[in-house]
């Protein structure tokens, strides 16, 4: 497929609810995932300015897009991975010929890993989150949306993780459609973004025991948390329960969607006085079989 547009779907009925829900599907991508918008330009910039390798972090997603957008600039990228990722995402960042390093229990352990290597061999650090590209990279998908749909949204509702997608998002909604409702959502077991956004700053957390990886932010990114603040509407919290109930909604309409994706659809029957279409982000289908499988099967296993 192409790059760019990515559909804009009705939802199936037994995902409505009464609603009248839009999908964009940013799974469909060859990565999987919508991290390419993100990772393009930055890799791009780098190599214009004359770098030949880059470092960056990724529990998987942004790992696979760094990779994937290296090996068509024919940049080196040297990605550090927490051990005990997802299978499907690190064989991603593999399939791309990255240099992969695992290191640390969490994101931000191997995050911290990569800044110290970055700086003691003098390669550039792309840290997720952290490049202002990225939201470029990203508004992309509202403008694609707001060309797609007949009328503007009442809101668009994005699975929040370090916050650059969601800001990315909110500032060309809030330029081209500013009363559509900007929603992000979070695990409530990684929690750091909704608190810093409720807080006006960057507040700490210690945990971010999710198994949607790509919400397992610990750490805040002061710039997400910035743009976040001038662009989100508001900020729900879901529970892994009610996460791994909505990845199994999907399952059943024929859509895989690991749990970040399944985020947005967890957090439907919190909107209220919303009239008008809603459109949930469907980020990404890249999950191993055993948690999809567990999810599907079993939610109730998960946290309440």
């Amino acid at each position: 497929m192409t790059d760019s547009p990515t559909p804009l779907e009705a939802a199936p009925d037994a995902l409505e609810a009464g609603r009248r829900l839009f999908l964009k599907r940013e799974d469909i991508h060859e990565l999987g995932a919508f991290k390419w918008r993100g990772a393009s330009p930055v890799v791009e910039g780098y190599r214009e300015s004359g770098a030949t390798t880059i470092v960056t972090a990724s529990t998987g997603n942004h790992g696979a897009a760094t990779a994937w957008a290296a090996s068509r600039l024919g940049v080196r990228a040297v990605v550090f991975v927490p051990i005990g990722a997802a299978r499907s995402k690190l064989g991603l960042i593999e399939r791309f010929g990255a240099d992969v390093r695992l290191v640390g229990g969490d994101f931000d352990a191997a995050k911290a890993a990569a800044s110290a290597f970055a700086a003691s061999e003098e390669i550039p650090l792309f840290e997720d989150g952290a490049d202002r590209r990225q939201y470029e990279g990203y508004r992309t998908i509202a403008s694609e949306l707001l060309d797609q749909l007949a009328e503007p949204p009442a809101a668009v509702v994005v699975p929040l993780g370090n916050g650059a997608l969601l800001g990315g998002i909110g500032l060309e909604l809030c330029e081209r459609s500013p009363s559509t409702e900007r929603i992000g959502v979070q695990s409530l077991e990684a929690p750091v973004m909704v608190e810093s956004w409720r807080a006006g700053q960057i507040v700490e957390s210690n945990r971010a025991a999710t198994f949607a990886d790509g919400l397992a932010v610990r750490v805040a990114i002061p710039l997400a948390v910035e743009v976040l603040g001038e662009v989100v509407s508001q900020m729900i919290l879901v529970s892994e329960r009610e996460i791994a109930a909505a990845v199994g909604a999907y399952a059943k309409v024929g859509i895989r969607a690991e749990g970040a994706a399944g985020a947005a659809l967890a957090a439907l029957d919190r909107l209220v006085d919303l009239d008008g279409p809603i459109v949930l982000i469907v980020t990404g289908r890249n999950i191993d079989d055993d948690i999809w499988q567990r999810a599907c099967t079993d939610p109730g296993s998960f946290a309440g």
